[in-house]
């Protein structure tokens, strides 16, 4: 009788990634820090850097870390023919190893497709335009790269890809939301205002940094909202609100006892490429509407990436004004609420009597 169960080392689990080992697949997964996905072992479809890859024993486990599943073969979820999904890889990897994505026909030209039938299967597969994967895939490696504390910030940028910091200092705030040094430093120099209050729900806290609002939480337990905040900006100035803030919170504490009278602020959205696309369409769902992630799928051009669009709206940080909750199961079940079940349940409550 085996009493040690194959893949429990790291070592013997890389082993079956780099042999495409099928055997393998019900023991573990693993992740890429560079992409934010996972997949089965028999799925490596391109070998990763040995540095870059983190081993889960589930996809339940996987997910909780942040990472979501690879939409190229893990469970069935792509069902588009190897001979669409293949080209698309290809065009990954190119896109992965230059500084600036090639243009749309030369990517085409590459994998042998005509540009319009290759922006559109490439969209079916990743849920992106080869533009925006090229974009989050570098955001991705240059987040990896400055979280590697050895490393100095010029041999970050040219290991994430950027042959000169010129190129990277035009588009830094872009990808990261804020300059290199203030991300290497956790958000240092960073001012983040915030307040606590009650509303009907619990408690409710409300931050924002100069570019507008970065945080709407709810919860039990003030205290909890603010290490939340913290562990999200762990080297930022963190400072209570004045009097004229707290005046915004009370804005946002009015939207949630009556959703009609409708939330306009400024907001400060940093996500992945995918997630912002997923946040922005869910501010076009009107109060006392709701959609299946399904739907929500389909509105943002990637139909087959239902699990990728849950994902996103549990990642969404800015409570009722980007309206995750009006995102139901396709039986209209509620279900999947980042500040709880009975919260999503009232506030959909409170829009459909209102609407």
């Amino acid at each position: 009788m085996n009493l040690y169960p194959p893949y429990k080392t790291e070592d013997d689990r890389w082993a079956a990634m780099q042999t495409r080992d099928v055997a393998a697949d019900g023991c573990f997964v693993f992740a890429v820090r560079t992409t934010g996905m996972y997949c089965l072992p028999s799925d490596c479809t391109h070998l990763p850097k040995r540095k870059h890859v983190e081993f889960f024993d589930s996809a339940e486990a996987a997910e909780a870390a942040g990472y979501r599943h690879s939409e190229f073969k893990i469970g069935s979820q792509t069902k588009l023919p190897d001979k669409h999904v293949a080209p698309v890889i290809r065009a990954c990897r190119l896109i992965e190893n230059v500084e600036t994505p090639p243009p749309l026909a030369d990517l085409a030209a590459a994998v042998g497709l005509s540009p319009f039938h290759f922006h559109r299967i490439f969209k079916s597969v990743t849920g992106l335009t080869p533009k925006a994967y090229g974009s989050a895939f570098r955001a991705q490696r240059l987040r990896e790269e400055l979280n590697t504390p050895s490393l100095s910030i010029t041999e970050a940028i040219y290991g994430a890809g950027f042959n000169s910091n010129s190129r990277f200092y035009e588009s830094s705030e872009r990808l990261l939301g804020m300059r290199a040094s203030e991300y290497r430093a956790g958000g240092i120099g960073m001012e983040v205002q915030f307040a606590v209050g009650r509303c009907s729900l619990g408690a409710i806290l409300v931050a924002r940094t100069q570019r507008g609002i970065c945080a709407i939480l709810l919860g039990d337990d003030a205290d909890i909202l603010v290490r939340d905040l913290q562990d999200q900006f762990p080297k930022a100035e963190i400072i209570g609100g004045d009097d004229e803030f707290e005046s915004l919170v009370a804005i946002v504490v009015g939207f949630i006892e009556s959703p009609k009278t409708g939330l306009h602020l400024p907001l400060d959205v940093r996500g992945t490429a995918f997630q912002e696309r997923v946040w922005r369409a869910l501010q076009k769902i009107p109060p006392g509407k709701t959609i299946s992630y399904a739907e929500l799928a389909k509105r943002i051009g990637s139909p087959k990436a239902v699990r990728a669009v849950a994902q996103a709206c549990a990642k969404n940080r800015i409570a009722v004004a980007i309206p995750c909750h009006r995102v139901v199961r396709l039986n209209g079940d509620v279900s999947g609420y980042r500040w709880g079940i009975d919260r999503k349940r009232e506030l959909l409550y409170r829009e459909f009597e209102q609407g």
